[in-house]
C-alpha cells in the first residue's frame, strides 16, 4: 500500500475551535489597524473561507472589512461551486437554500487584472486580501506580503500546510525577515497558523484509515517530510504490527 503522510506527526485541531481562531484573528486584525493577508489554495480552501466569511458575517463583524478575492483561478473555481450546489453537504445546501450565497459577500470584489492587483498595494488598512499561492511562493500573494510583512498592524493567516523551503514555511517558522523578489523584507506583522481546515487528515486519521484493511498489508509512506512519515511509520507498526517504510526515489517493489 502506498499511503500519503502530510500530517502524520500531528493532530488537527477540532474544526469549531479552527472557526473560533479565524474569528479571533480577525478580531484581533481589526483593532490593530492593518490588513489581513491569506495566501489561499485557489481550489477548495479559498472557497471553504468565503463560506465561513458568510455564516459568520454579523459575529465577526465582517461588514467593517474590505474582502478581494485576488485570484482569477480562485474567482472560477467559485462559480464552478455555484453550478454544482447539489453537491454540498446539508449544512451548506441549507444555508444556500435559506438565500444566503456564501459567495455574495456586499464586501467581496473579485480581482481579475494585474492592474487592479498592484492597486491593491496602496491600501494600508481595513482590507482581508485572499490571493495565490497557497504556500506563498509564487503568485499574487507575494506582492502584497512584500506590501505588509514590514508593518506591525498587519496580520497573515496561514490557513494551508507550508512545506520546506517555501516562503510560507518561513513565517510559520518564525523568520525575522524573508526575501521576497531579491528583497529583504523584515517582518513585523502577526502571523498566524490556522492548523484546522485542512483536507488531509491528521495522524489519528491516517491510522484508523489503514486499520480497516484486512491482513495489514505493507506500507510505503509518501507526500510527507521525513519527520512526519517516521512519526506515522511507528504509530502503524505499534498499532498494527505491520511493514512500514519511508519510500525513497529510485526504490522498487515487486507484487
Amino acid at each position: 500500500m502506498l499511503m500519503e503522510s502530510t500530517y502524520g506527526d500531528r493532530l488537527h485541531r477540532p474544526r469549531d475551535q479552527t472557526i473560533v481562531e479565524i474569528g479571533e484573528v480577525l478580531d484581533a486584525a481589526r483593532g490593530s489597524g492593518g490588513n489581513v493577508v491569506i495566501p489561499a489554495f485557489a481550489v477548495g480552501r479559498t472557497q471553504e473561507l468565503l463560506y465561513w466569511f458568510s455564516k459568520h458575517f454579523d459575529e465577526w463583524g465582517m461588514q467593517r472589512w474590505k474582502v478581494y478575492l485576488d485570484s482569477p483561478m480562485a474567482t472560477k473555481v467559485v462559480d464552478v461551486y455555484r453550478r454544482h450546489m447539489q453537491l454540498f453537504d446539508l449544512e451548506g445546501r441549507t444555508q444556500w437554500g435559506n438565500g444566503d450565497d456564501p459567495f455574495s459577500l456586499p464586501n467581496l470584489r473579485c480581482v481579475d487584472s494585474a492592474e487592479e492587483s498592484m492597486a491593491l498595494n496602496k491600501h494600508e488598512r481595513g482590507c482581508i486580501l485572499i490571493a495565490g499561492s497557497g504556500m506563498c511562493n509564487g503568485g499574487r500573494v507575494r506582492h502584497h506580503l512584500k506590501h505588509n510583512l514590514w508593518r506591525p498592524g498587519a496580520h497573515v493567516m496561514i490557513v494551508g500546510y507550508q512545506a520546506q523551503n517555501t516562503l510560507g514555511r518561513q513565517l510559520v517558522d518564525g523568520h525575522s525577515s524573508v526575501r521576497i523578489f531579491n528583497e529583504i523584507i523584515r517582518v513585523n506583522a502577526s502571523i498566524h497558523t490556522v492548523g484546522g481546515l485542512s483536507a488531509h487528515a491528521d495522524q489519528h486519521g491516517l491510522v484508523n484509515w489503514y486499520g480497516h484493511f484486512k491482513g495489514h498489508p505493507p506500507v510505503y509512506l509518501v507526500h510527507g517530510e521525513d519527520k512526519a512519515r517516521e512519526a506515522l511509520a511507528q504509530q502503524l507498526r505499534s498499532n498494527y504490527g505491520c511493514a512500514a517504510a519511508l519510500a525513497r526515489a529510485g526504490m522498487e517493489r515487486e507484487i
